[in-house]
């Protein structure tokens, strides 16, 4: 029942980080030169006094296609694509009036402050020729997808009211409350009949019986009790049980909002999940404006506390957010939102889509907290998962209605390998509204602020990229191996999140290098905001095994600028993969076994303590100088966490028989040491000062995501880099002896320069061997190709920062 993967290294796999090298970009593309039960309960959604009347006319067997895109289709012979017809059981065709160019007309008009929300039409998905010519090369493929994704914008437009009421899916299906009921309703075509049970009926199947329509979609209304009371009380568990092609079984809501598991059980139970008024929260915070530049803290709830225990909503919100924006960042990433029964699997095998996760708290605890991030102002973006599902039975979609192509693709295709999970048909209609409504509930219900799309790249290959070296050539893209339904699926999410959430964020995980992946959908791109520079990471964790001889500045220069033109990038030195059990933490490759026995201020420190220190904070802020627009950092590698990240787990047998050890459901290795960051008695102080220095620069300069970037010094001989990031000139000597006097360092604008940031500060853990009072003037003297210079002292191993000042 539970994937034995992620024990295989699956939850490092999920990134697909070793079956993919660094990204290798056409030169025309490089940038430049270079559960606690506290608080109150959850607000669930009703129906503002439509009919709840799913009736709808009987559709035609083709979608109807508008004629120019009918006629872009025929031109292109599929090239790429799925010759699949987009499968529909159309349940909640009818419900709205038609539509006059893609604006709902009947559909209650939402707004964002004073603007309406309004999903824009297709463009003509053509600019990203001018954007890249190179892509004319595969026009085919390109205008074959726009041409797709078009033809469904059309036929939803048409059909379903346009996709604004289309991603409402969670008002009609699920558990809705009107004045006079619950209406339940689900769509499992596969069921040959259906019966809600629960604690309000005794588990009965005979006694709340339900109907089927045209559309696979069974359906109940249980009225109000003679007192005026719900037929299903608040908290209590519900089931739909049905007789399915596999046999009787018992499955949880697809679209439930709250699961719990009980004491001494393995299986989740879904909750009914809506509290009186005086308990549901309400939010008191606007949302943040979206910043110039991202600083993502990339979070786990569960392990956010110093004990061996798993953490709560309330604990992060009251103990780990003031942190994070102490240290200067303006975004948390929240992984594991998600339901999912395997603690273990870090959240990314989702069970419950629609469910925040009840090992930390109620729905209104996880409200609180984005209330006070909002209040801190902090961007809460959600790890969402949509690349694939649990393959779970009793408690997930797997076999929901007892077949194997209910919401996933059949035989192979639907099944990923190396993660143990099922993969999604994008080119259903209903797992199209499913996932747009789950994308919309988060941003709505919730009020998160964009998404990181979680693997992304599985998503867009057949292939889904395991075993697979993309190597930068365009043909790797856009071919027969290109899932071309599910890159569609993210244009329209994309589409969705910008449309009705301008502010919102949208970043995808991908380590192929997609081009389009960030150009915007009418353009013709895939859409998303960011991409995850995946590479960088890889990159050093292939340096960490090297000697320091070895390193090259060429080499690590190219992977941190080897992105596309206009495409904007998160990147990071090390997120949660890398702290998995099997692979280490930077500090740890640095440090190794020293940092049991050397980190304490009144011991002497060792040669690998001092060589380890310097360079962890080097590799971050040359990571976050030339990565990109966007920086993430995993919580607790700031101050560089010791060992690794070990989920609770028992033993476990293989299906070869081979028995993998536990670790005795221990939390000791699943919780963060905040504590030692915060101890000025310890080393990882000064790494974790030097951190939140980083953060305060950037906030301060704005470098990341200044428009001037050039690289004047990649020197292989004594081990430097140096370059320009807006005003500000970034000095690197990664050498492990040699210190330069009087080093000459290129700028282009002329003027007095002081030290902004010294990673060798005696704050930092350093050795203070620069003078922060010391002006450097530039002179006419013109060195690396750039205009002007100044002389430096630059010691080993120390990244230092100049400001222009005058």
């Amino acid at each position: 029942r539970l994937a034995l993967a992620p024990l295989l290294s699956p939850l490092r796999a999920h990134g697909l980080f070793d079956a993919v090298p660094q990204l290798i970009s056409s030169s025309l593309h490089f940038a430049g030169a270079v559960l606690s039960r506290a608080a109150s309960p959850g607000k669930v959604l009703v129906p503002d006094g439509e009919s709840d009347d799913l009736a709808s006319p009987a559709q035609p067997e083709e979608l109807q296609i508008p004629e120019d895109i009918e006629e872009q289709t025929a031109e292109v012979n599929m090239t790429g694509g799925t010759a699949e017809k987009l499968q529909s059981s159309e349940p909640t065709q009818g419900i709205v009036e038609t539509i006059t160019d893609g604006v709902t007309k009947g559909v209650k008009e939402l707004v964002v402050g004073e603007k309406p929300r309004v999903v824009p039409k297709p463009g003509d998905g053509q600019k990203i020729y001018e954007i890249d010519p190179t892509l004319k090369d595969f026009r085919s493929h390109l205008d074959y997808r726009y041409s797709e994704y078009k033809r469904i914008r059309a036929a939803i437009d048409q059909h379903e009211g346009g996709l604004e009421a289309f991603s409402r899916g969670y008002e009609k299906l699920g558990f809705t409350r009107s004045a006079e009921g619950i209406t339940y309703r689900e769509w499992a075509p596969g069921a040959h009949s259906a019966a809600l049970v629960g604690d309000f009926n005794n588990w009965n199947p005979n006694a709340d019986t339900m109907t089927r329509d045209d559309y696979g979609v069974w359906e109940i209304f249980l009225p109000n009790n003679a007192d005026g009371s719900s037929a299903i009380p608040h908290g209590s568990r519900v089931k739909i049980r049905m007789d399915t092609p596999s046999g009787v079984k018992d499955s949880i809501s697809a679209w439930i909002k709250f699961s719990v598991q009980a004491p001494g059980e393995i299986p989740f139970n879904g909750i009914y999940y809506d509290p009186p008024e005086e308990e549901k929260y309400v939010f008191q915070h606007p949302q943040p404006k979206r910043p110039e530049s991202l600083r993502i803290y990339e979070s786990h709830i569960g392990m956010s506390s110093p004990e061996p225990k798993i953490n709560s909503y309330a604990n992060f919100r009251d103990e780990v957010l003031p942190r994070i924006k102490r240290l200067g960042y303006n975004a948390v990433q929240i992984m594991a939102i998600q339901e999912h029964s395997y603690y273990a699997s870090f959240g990314y095998h989702v069970t419950n889509f629609f469910a925040p996760s009840s090992r930390f708290g109620t729905p209104e605890d996880l409200k609180s907290l984005i209330d006070r991030a909002h209040e801190l102002g902090l961007l809460v973006l959600m790890d969402i998962v949509h690349s694939h599902s649990s393959n779970n039975t009793l408690d997930g979609l797997n076999g929901f209605d007892g077949t194997d192509t209910h919401y996933f693709h059949g035989g192979p295709r639907g099944h990923h390998w190396m993660w143990d999970s099922r993969l999604f048909n994008y080119g259903s209609w209903e797992v199209l509204r499913f996932l747009l409504s789950n994308a919309r509930w988060w941003l709505e219900e919730y009020k998160f602020d964009g998404f990181r799309f979680d693997g992304v790249t599985s998503m867009m290959y057949t292939h889904h990229g395991l075993q697979m070296t993309f190597t930068g050539n365009y043909g790797e893209y856009f071919g027969f191996a290109t899932d071309v339904d599910a890159v569609v699926y993210l244009m329209l999410v994309n589409d969705l999140i910008h449309g009705l959430y301008p502010d919102a964020v949208s970043i995808g995980e991908d380590v192929s290098g997609m081009p389009t992946f960030c150009i915007p959908v009418p353009d013709g791109g895939v859409g998303f905001d960011y991409r995850l520079h995946m590479a960088v990471a890889d990159k050093w964790i292939e340096l960490l095994k090297q000697s320091d001889e070895s390193w090259k500045m060429g080499d690590i220069v190219h992977t941190l600028t080897n992105r596309r033109w206009l495409e904007k990038c998160v990147t990071y030195a090390e997120s949660h993969d890398q702290a998995l059990v099997g692979d280490k933490t930077i500090a740890f490759w640095l440090m190794d076994k020293d940092m049991y026995d050397f980190m304490a201020l009144d011991r002497p420190s060792t040669p690998r303590i001092d060589r380890g220190i310097a360079l962890h904070k080097m590799i971050r802020l040359v990571t976050m100088g030339l990565g990109g627009e966007g920086y993430l950092n995993f919580m607790g590698n700031e101050f560089g966490h010791p060992e690794w990240i070990d989920f609770p787990r028992g033993p476990q047998t293989l299906p070869t028989g081979k028995v993998l050890p536990g670790n005795n459901n221990s939390y000791d290795k699943c919780r963060r040491r905040f504590d030692l960051g915060d101890a000025d008695f310890l080393r990882y102080r000064g790494m974790q000062e030097f951190d939140q220095a980083m953060q305060h620069l950037e906030e301060k300069y704005g470098f990341m995501t200044s428009e001037h970037q050039y690289v004047s010094r990649k020197h292989e001989e004594d081990k430097v880099i140096i370059f320009e990031r807006g005003d500000l000139v970034f000095v690197f000597n990664f050498h492990w002896s040699n210190s330069f006097f009087d080093y000459r360092v290129g700028c282009s604008k002329p003027g007095k320069y002081k030290v902004a940031l010294d990673s060798d500060d005696a704050l930092f853990g350093g050795f203070s061997r620069l003078d922060h009072d010391v002006d450097y003037f530039t002179t006419e003297h013109p060195h690396d190709n750039r205009p002007r210079s100044f002389s430096v002292y630059t010691p080993s191993r120390t990244a230092v920062v100049y400001a222009l000042t005058e």
